[in-house]
């Protein structure tokens, strides 16, 4: 509280103060997510259930879009030191469960790590990237439609955009590589370029059966926390994260933020905001009383907030962190330098040793070393 009782708390400089807001910065985090204008043809449907992919190929198609307001207020209670948001009543954050039913994405599998451990092998023995484009894709971009590494997202529209009727199988699997390639790069792990395609994903596309035994969830709801940390920064205005899994897990665990009229239930749950379009008018009030809604949240508002298993939060542990090789995430890099990430890869393949175990208690709130800490 500070010598200040009105302050209910201050996160990095950004302030809420409940009752008087109004003198309060009145930053609206820009969402950087570009459309995916590539139609989902019904001959890249076996490709894509294959793949795991199927479900997020579908919501693609029935997008709703983001409420930036809400999004910047419940970003200003994300802690990078926990992964959690803080809200009045305690703890919470977006689990695996979440990924799995929003976005009906695999959670179990292989690490989805950089480029794939595998990369180096096919540009160190001798066949170039861009060949390796070539041979799965079928075509090469122009130089002007490439950077470095990563090619510009009108090109695979336009290219890629309708697959010819009649067309062989060949030619079907190199549009549903590409339209893959599309989702990973713009709906899943989108940076804030917004508008480039890392040729990154290549060696997954290359082998489309094997792509359905990776957890894409994981990989997701990673991407999702790095993204959010890096935007915990009030200077930082510009976030590029699978957007709509934080939005549809706000609508979800958060009754007093859904929107009305959407009442119709389907697979995967983010289907059910189809169409939602909260409009771009008055961002700096709506943050406002987004922040004063969160202020005024009471454990009854929420369906399931953390401790969300039941159990004490216990001080936090340092976490695993790979920023400094996230740096060297490739813009001009041709790999992840996988041999540096072993002992992430190692601790993946144990997940099954490392399962939290905790007591179930009636009353599941921080302990005392937590608050101390």
């Amino acid at each position: 509280m500070g010598d200040d009782p009105g302050r209910l708390y201050r996160l990095d400089g950004v302030a809420h103060i409940a009752g008087v807001i109004n003198d309060e910065p009145r930053r609206c985090i820009s969402s950087v997510r570009r459309q995916q204008g590539m139609r989902l043809d019904e001959r890249y449907v076996p490709y894509l259930q294959m793949t795991g992919l199927y479900h997020l190929a579908r919501l693609n198609d029935r997008w709703f879009r983001l409420d930036e307001p809400l999004v910047s207020a419940f970003v200003e209670r994300w802690r990078p030191e926990t992964h959690t948001f803080h809200m009045p009543f305690g703890e919470c954050t977006i689990t695996l469960q979440d990924v799995a039913y929003q976005l009906g994405l695999p959670v179990d599998g292989h690490y989805v790590s950089g480029c794939l451990t595998d990369f180096h092998l096919y540009i160190e023995g001798g066949r170039p990237a861009w060949q390796w484009f070539h041979e799965l894709l079928g075509v090469l971009p122009p130089e002007n439609q490439v950077q470095k590494f990563a090619v510009n997202c009108t090109w695979f529209q336009e290219t890629f955009g309708e697959c010819p009727d009649g067309a062989d199988e060949e030619t079907v699997r190199h549009f549903a590589r590409a339209y893959i390639m599309m989702l990973l790069g713009t709906q899943l792990f989108a940076d804030k370029s917004g508008n480039r395609i890392h040729i990154r994903w290549l060696p997954y596309v290359a082998r489309l059966e094997e792509m359905g035994g990776y957890s894409w969830g994981s990989a997701t709801l990673a991407w999702l926390y790095r993204c959010m940390c890096r935007v915990a920064n009030r200077h930082v205005v510009k976030l590029a994260a699978p957007l709509q899994l934080l939005q549809s897990w706000i609508f979800w665990r958060f009754p007093s933020f859904r929107p009305t009229g959407y009442d119709e239930i389907s697979w995967p749950l983010a289907s059910r905001w189809s169409g939602y379009n909260p409009g771009i008018s008055n961002k700096g009030p709506r943050v406002q009383m987004a922040r004063l809604k969160i202020d005024l949240l009471q454990p009854r508002d929420v369906d399931r907030v953390l401790p969300q298993f039941g159990g004490i939060q216990p001080p936090s542990r340092p976490a695993l962190t790979i920023d400094f090789l996230m740096s060297k995430d490739g813009r001009g890099g041709d790999r992840w330098f996988p041999a540096h990430l072993a002992d992430w890869h190692l601790h993946w393949q144990e997940r099954a040793e490392h399962i939290l175990q905790f007591d179930i208690v009636p009353d599941p709130g921080p302990s005392h070393d937590f608050l101390t800490w």
